[in-house]
């Protein structure tokens, strides 16, 4: 599996949005607000971008936020296609409802990438049982716990005053920070979700 390894915030200059992949840095020192260009551009494209350079850059954006490769993501979107209710939906509440997104929400990391080491370290619990896959699905009802130990790591204790500071953690979710553990209380509506992005492009790309 292939692995990015350039500067993220490349990712977030070339998308012109936000993307969040450094965690906190994002919200202190994000370099796309010093340098708006989009990098390896010294000048801006004349004319409008297709309806295909649309629909590609808004399927970029969603995969770089969800840090999936395109294959999984492809595949991601082929489900939600078969899905009786709305794809776009659909595909946004199965990215929504990862293990690794959701400990990113409960505010125990302040990234997808830091979230994943957590998973990959067996550090994280699902009902009790141990996960170490960053992309397991996280249904309604079940509790994720860390471990105890963890309540002395200083990455977890920064990214706890984080979410304190930026008071973002969502209503479907119930967080005991004594314990370290998560309750997810029902599916995400679509104004809970993290990914700000317009799913309808993405579907009309796929489908083309």
């Amino acid at each position: 599996m292939s692995r990015y390894t350039d500067a993220v915030c490349k990712l977030c200059r070339r998308e012109q949005q936000k993307l969040f992949l450094k965690g906190d840095k994002c919200y202190t020192k994000c370099i796309l607000e010093k340098r708006p260009g989009t990098p390896g551009m010294a000048k801006p494209q004349r004319g409008k971008p297709s309806a295909y350079a649309i629909r590609l850059r808004e399927k970029q954006k969603l995969r770089r936020m969800i840090q999936m490769n395109e294959r999984p993501f492809e595949s991601k979107v082929a489900e939600a296609s078969k899905a009786r209710e709305n794809s776009g939906d659909h595909l946004l509440r199965s990215l929504e409802l990862r293990l690794d997104n959701i400990l990113r929400r409960m505010g125990v990391a302040t990234s997808l990438k830091t979230a994943r080491q957590l998973v990959k370290h067996g550090h994280v619990k699902v009902g009790g049982k141990q996960v170490n896959i960053p992309s397991y699905p996280v249904k309604a009802g079940q509790v994720i716990s860390l471990s105890p130990k963890l309540k002395e790591n200083v990455g977890v204790k920064l990214s706890l005053e984080t979410a304190k500071r930026l008071n973002q953690r969502p209503a479907f979710v119930e967080f005991d920070e004594t314990a370290l553990s998560c309750k997810v209380l029902r599916v995400p509506e679509r104004s809970e979700m993290s990914f700000q992005i317009n799913d309808q492009l993405i579907i009309e790309y796929y489908s083309r």
